[in-house]
């Protein structure tokens, strides 16, 4: 299946491929050259890179991790060194934008990993040891620190109204609250500040925050019997409705993101209740009807790749076996003739079925996870979603 995703990317036409797309290709056929040599994926991983980079085309979306500049320079300096050498530092000017962003105070633009202070900081792990990147990553940990909102249970983030398309035109837009999804709410946060305190990097300041975002969000888990363990969001006064399991919303991406954070700071409750959450996660699988495609974000590829993984850290067979049956459904969804290489992307904001090429929602994202599935190339990929837990030895 990797396979036939390959060559149906190598056969689509080129044309019409922003930056982002063309990095997230380059990651792709990187991995599949390591996988596969000497079958031309290097070449065509190359290409993607010049592509991606040619006549400063990331600098022209923004700074969000995905589908901006923030993106398109962490695969660069993933790439770099591994695929391809420059002569000097081909993030420099990367690093000097992202410096003056992230120092504005008062922040108020999202806090997030898909558009926010999170995906910044993702970026900056990915450039540690430079000077640079602890630079960013300590003003990262200033403007969560001045955003957080201390709340009884702990620490909090609230996103704002403005940040969320308005799905009632001509509507008021309703108050998101606080949102319990590793994408855009406190799970990515906690991720984040666990790698940042592992880094060495404004430890106390790092910490208490992420103390507080842990004991706040744990706080957060519906009563017993619930469907899920935690809700997509909650308000003031609010418990919020049970979430469909995925890595953008539910109990395995949250599950994920706490056993990243407590393996970095080595915090053993911290671990058991990561490992519950998980669990409880792995025994929805006959019930989960609401996986509609195989993407990563909230897709069977993308839970199969956080039970793969959770597995290798843990060693545990349930999650071997949880994670077997999301890459089972995956390949059954494929649908010859359809989409890219027999693939549909399901996006719940317009309730359509699109072609998409892309790592988080796309043929990429699955072709990723497959790969890292079958074959011993490690997933150097999966830092960007916040999931690249060690292998238990």
């Amino acid at each position: 299946m990797v396979r036939q995703i390959a060559d149906a990317l190598r056969a689509a036409p080129s044309e019409g491929l922003d930056a982002a797309i063309d990095a997230e290709h380059a990651v792709l056929f990187a991995h599949l050259a390591e996988a596969w040599p000497a079958q031309g994926y290097e070449d065509e991983a190359l290409q993607y890179v010049e592509r991606a980079t040619r006549s400063g085309a990331h600098g022209q979306r923004g700074a969000a991790l995905f589908g901006g500049l923030t993106g398109v320079g962490w695969a660069i300096d993933l790439l770099h060194g591994r695929l391809f050498e420059a002569d000097g530092d081909p993030n420099a000017a990367v690093d000097a934008l992202l410096m003056r962003t992230v120092a504005r105070s008062p922040w108020t633009a999202p806090y997030d990993l898909i558009s926010g202070l999170v995906g910044i900081g993702v970026y900056a792990l990915q450039r540690l040891p430079r000077e640079s990147a602890a630079t960013i990553l300590a003003q990262v940990v200033a403007r969560l620190g001045e955003t957080a909102e201390p709340r009884d249970e702990g620490i909090t983030w609230r996103t704002r109204r403005e940040w969320r398309p308005n799905r009632n035109p001509g509507g008021p837009i309703e108050d998101p609250g606080y949102d319990l999804g590793v994408a855009h709410g406190v799970p990515g946060v906690i991720a984040l500040l666990g790698a940042v305190c592992a880094a060495g990097i404004e430890v106390p300041r790092a910490r208490a925050l992420l103390d507080g975002a842990v004991a706040w969000t744990l706080a957060q888990r519906l009563p017993p019997g619930s469907e899920s363990v935690f809700p997509y969001s909650t308000r003031p006064g609010e418990r919020g409705e049970a979430a469909r399991l995925a890595w953008c919303y539910g109990d395995a991406g949250i599950a994920v993101a706490l056993w990243s954070a407590a393996h970095a700071v080595h915090q053993p409750s911290w671990t058991r209740d990561a490992l519950a959450i998980a669990r409880q996660g792995a025994s929805r699988l006959d019930g989960a009807h609401d996986v509609r495609d195989a993407g990563i974000c909230h897709g069977a590829a993308g839970l199969g790749h956080l039970y793969n993984r959770l597995f290798q850290a843990t060693g545990d067979e349930v999650f071997r076996d949880t994670a077997r049956a999301w890459f089972a459904r995956a390949l059954a969804m494929q649908r010859p003739d359809a989409g890219i290489a027999g693939y549909l992307s399901f996006h719940a904001g317009t309730d359509s079925w699109d072609k998409d090429s892309s790592f988080l929602t796309g043929v990429n994202g699955i072709a990723l996870a497959l790969l890292a599935a079958a074959t011993p190339c490690a997933p150097l990929w999966d830092g960007r979603i916040l999931a690249a837990l060690p292998i238990d030895t």
